[in-house]
């Protein structure tokens, strides 16, 4: 109201009076980790990039031209681009390098990049200087890397003691300058350069000769033979990319992890607040390759899952999407073996041992067959992780998030490792490993056929994904969507317009099929009253809501009960 009125006259006041509504958050986005072919563009090596689409994924992390995959076949690419197929929107990838730990680092002209002429010959090829002699190099990143730009120049002007009747030098075209910038700052210039080797000093410097003294890149000469105008690199701004990262072995756990502070890594990952599901495919890639051994796998998992579980302040809403290692656990074989030999009982038996459970955590079962573009199109197998979280997504969108992802076709998805009977998933399905199946029998193709968590099995509240991720929605949605009554007076009206507020929301969720009941007053309940605020707690600043709301749940079982009848005559 105003403070006052003194002059006679009509006042209009705003008098916010209303509830305002809830707006659901979108718990629909993906974030993976793992290998990538390149980083480049805006990208950043360890650092957490938001892509929406598969091309701006080929954007940032693959080499110009190419499609996206690696040639020691990452996992993280076919996820990716799996996630996409089946509905997926936005997610956020972490490159944990373009190599394998341990590897050798490839040769410069392996690293390169390569100019060429106006006629598409090669010409020169330019790469960033490391430190020194056999130093590692900087981390790849958008304002590290290099830009060398190919610009006009002319041949060197005369002395100023030349004669006055001394002809200028012919300009043939064949001059160049070479600049090298960091994003906008110009790093150094090198003008009236040639590609022929014996000019005269006193008329251009040779290409090679000049750029010794450079600090920042090294060059060499691919052109073979003709003239200087012919071998000349063709003008543009040509971006220098540094050698790529190859971490040791004892420091893969570590760059997996990342640090938060940093916002690297896996824990990068984390501190995005609209990731809402984690997924880590080539965890299986370096456990095939030797790179780590079981434990360490465990750990990496035991990681995701804990982080989901941790969301202070707010509630938990994250959930990390699990790959089976393919391993046959027994007494004296802990490696991993092709994921086709992989049988039920070995991963019932991996699971046993991992030991971990969590309502935030999903496991799929066996790896799927897609195909592989760096083979000709031929299939590989692939861990299911990427293409699970993407048929979440469009079942959310498609349907809502309290439907349960499953008995949905995988898409791009052309075969399975190893395909699962019912009395095979008579064994896994009780103790949350999600079968993705194969109904050829039934002319229905490959299907989703679980949809449960890694819970507890005898705990049946949050045995269903569709009911824990229905229930973070309702959480977190709340969390945002209140945020309005922090410092508001704490009284009756108050209570009112927060219940009008939270109840609205509700009911809008019944209305859409996501709670079960009748009515609404069946559906869910929201109080916050006198009972619940007393003197006390609010001379303490408290306010307190209490809601409780009845979730559907998947008809995993039905039965039809069916008799002979015989009607009375």
């Amino acid at each position: 109201m105003a403070l006052d009125y003194f002059a006679p006259g009509v006042y209009v006041e705003e008098v916010d009076r209303g509830s305002r509504p809830i707006e659901g958050v979108s718990l629909s986005v993906a974030g993976f980790v793992g290998f990538t072919e390149d980083v480049r563009g805006d990208a950043e090596l360890f650092k957490p990039m938001l892509v929406t689409n598969w091309n701006q994924y080929l954007e940032l992390f693959s080499k110009p031209g190419s499609d996206g995959y690696t040639d020691f076949d990452a996992y993280l690419p076919f996820a990716v681009q799996g996630w996409f197929l089946n509905g997926g929107g936005r997610c956020w990838v972490v490159s944990i390098g373009t190599k394998l730990p341990g590897s050798e680092l490839p040769p410069p002209e392996e690293t390169g990049s390569k100019l060429f002429t106006s006629g598409g010959k090669p010409s020169l090829m330019f790469n960033l200087k490391l430190p020194e002699a056999g130093a590692a190099p900087a981390l790849p990143s958008s304002s590290g890397r290099i830009t060398v730009s190919i610009l006009e120049s002319e041949p060197k002007p005369l002395d100023d003691d030349a004669d006055e009747d001394a002809i200028p030098p012919l300009n043939t075209g064949e001059f160049f300058s070479v600049v090298v910038r960091n994003g906008n700052e110009i790093l150094e210039r090198y003008d009236n350069l040639s590609m022929n080797p014996q000019v005269e000093t006193a008329l251009a410097d040779y290409v090679l000769t000049a750029l010794e003294a450079s600090e920042f890149v090294t060059i060499a000469n691919l052109s073979q033979s003709g003239q200087a105008l012919s071998r000349r690199p063709r003008n543009g701004s040509y971006e220098i990319a540094p050698p790529p990262y190859i971490s040791p072995l004892e420091n893969l756990a570590r760059d997996v992890q990342g640090a938060r502070n940093d916002k690297t890594g896996m824990q990068g990952i984390f501190e995005v607040d609209e990731v809402a599901m984690i997924a880590c495919p080539d965890l299986m890639r370096v456990y095939q390759e030797g790179l780590m051994d079981l434990d360490q796998i465990h750990g990496v998992m035991e990681m995701m899952v804990s982080l989901c579980e941790n969301s202070f302040p707010g509630p938990a809403y994250r959930m990390a999407v699990l790959d089976a290692p393919p391993v046959k656990p027994g007494k004296n074989e802990n490696r991993a073996v092709p994921p086709e030999q992989q049988k039920p009982q070995d991963v019932f038996n991996w699971l046993r041992e991992f030991n971990r459970r969590s309502m935030f955590g999903a496991l799929y079962y066996p790896w799927i067959k897609v195909a592989n573009p760096r083979n000709g199109g031929r299939p590989i197998l692939v861990p299911p992780s990427g293409h699970m979280m993407g048929l979440w997504c469009r079942t959310d969108e498609t349907r809502g998030i309290f439907k349960a992802p499953a008995n949905d076709t995988p898409r791009g998805v052309i075969g399975l490792a190893y395909e699962t009977n019912m009395r095979e998933q008579e064994m896994l399905n009780p103790v949350g490993i999600n079968c993705i199946r194969n109904f050829a029998s039934y002319n229905r193709g490959f299907k989703v056929w679980g949809a449960r968590t890694l819970v507890e099995p005898d705990n049946v509240q949050w045995r269903y994904i569709s009911v824990r991720r229905l229930i973070s929605y309702v959480e977190k949605s709340i969390e945002i969507g209140t945020q309005w009554v922090v410092f508001e007076p704490n009284d009756q009206d108050l209570w009112a317009r927060v219940s009008r507020t939270v109840s609205n929301f509700l009911e809008r969720l019944w209305r859409e099929g996501a709670l079960f009941g009748g009515s609404a007053a069946e559906a869910f309940y929201v109080k916050c009253d006198a009972e619940l605020n007393t003197n006390e707690t609010m001379m303490l600043g408290r306010l307190y809501v209490e809601v409780g709301i009845c979730p559907v749940r998947p008809a995993e079982f039905v039965i039809f009960r069916i008799s002979q009848w015989a009607p009375n005559q």
